[in-house]
């Protein structure tokens, strides 16, 4: 168990892990702990503590319930100690479960080299997973620096081309490797999956009319081709030195990821207002437009909270 919860939540947001944030917020009567204090919960892992026994427990089955959903929402949820977990203490809980859900944004990064290497320092302050590969175990930096990039998986292969296979669908792919047959080999490979949601080459101008040559010669899907985002980065970022190429990059990654989530969330809210005919249903009644916990109900129970401790 790690006990703080305060660097849990930072090390989480930075792997794009979904977990729970569980917080007790109203206690009244004898408690393990006191109003506040926090725990954070993943599907594999628990940081810190609301202060055990069976109150934790049920909060943590209440928690992995809510990442197996997988719905991003808060629940409240009041406990008595005594008479329905069988804790001596006896007195009374309320805690806060407030979900946040896991990152959908994987990213390949094929290349360790100036660019590779400034472009990897953006990535990892970004809610992504980075999957940063390159055959050359000598050109990553030190493990020491390495751990500060906590969404950043280091992968050495000598056959960079196989570890496409373990990404899922929709990934992002950015090409920048040391050597031009590699990175011809490996779009190639991408092209042929068809299911990269982006894939990026940096490239000259001749280097990239002589990869369109190649695939059109191996009859590769020229639709597949037009996709791929040769020269790299957003022409609006102009610049050569590696940072500037790899803010470029990232600025272009961002705004992709963004407008898909958005893209998402409106399909989402689409399927919600239409009936299974596919026609817009009219509700009852007005919906409420209340989201989490009413003011009200914690404002009762910091009220119980203060009587109790006067």
């Amino acid at each position: 168990m790690n006990t703080n919860w305060v660097n849990a939540l930072h090390q989480l947001n930075q792997q794009g892990e979904a977990y729970v944030l569980v917080t007790l917020v109203g206690v009244s009567g004898s408690t393990p702990r006191n109003s506040g204090t926090k725990m954070v919960i993943t599907a594999d892992n628990i940081y810190d503590t609301i202060g055990g026994g069976h109150l934790e427990h049920k909060t943590i089955a209440y928690a992995h319930q809510m990442l197996t959903s997988g719905e991003e929402t808060q629940q409240l949820e009041h406990f008595q100690l005594g008479t329905h977990l069988g804790q001596c203490c006896g007195g009374t809980a309320s805690v806060l479960f407030e979900y946040f859900a896991a990152s959908t944004v994987n990213i390949m990064l094929f290349g360790a080299g100036h660019v590779g290497k400034a472009l990897v320092k953006i990535l990892s302050g970004l809610p992504c997973k980075v999957h940063w590969v390159d055959s050359r175990e000598q050109e990553f930096p030190p493990r020491g620096e390495l751990q500060n990039y906590h969404n950043v998986n280091q992968i050495v292969s000598e056959f960079p081309c196989d570890e496409i296979a373990a990404m899922p669908a929709n990934s992002y792919y950015i090409v920048m490797t040391h050597n031009h047959q590699l990175d011809f080999e490996l779009c190639q490979s991408l092209l042929a999956r068809q299911d990269f949601r982006y894939l990026g080459l940096i490239a000259s101008d001749t280097k990239w009319r002589r990869f369109q040559q190649r695939f059109k010669h191996r009859e590769v899907d020229e639709q597949q081709v037009a996709r791929m985002n040769c020269p790299i980065g957003l022409s609006a970022v102009p610049g050569k030195t590696p940072m500037e190429v790899a803010v470029s990059i990232a600025a272009e990654v961002i705004g992709l990821y963004h407008e898909h989530q958005h893209e998402s969330c409106a399909k989402s809210s689409k399927q919600q207002n239409s009936g299974a005919s596919g026609e817009k249903t009219q509700p009852a009644k007005k919906a409420s437009s209340q989201q989490g916990v009413h003011w009200k109900e914690l404002k009762q129970l910091l009220l119980v909270d203060d009587k109790d401790n006067s």
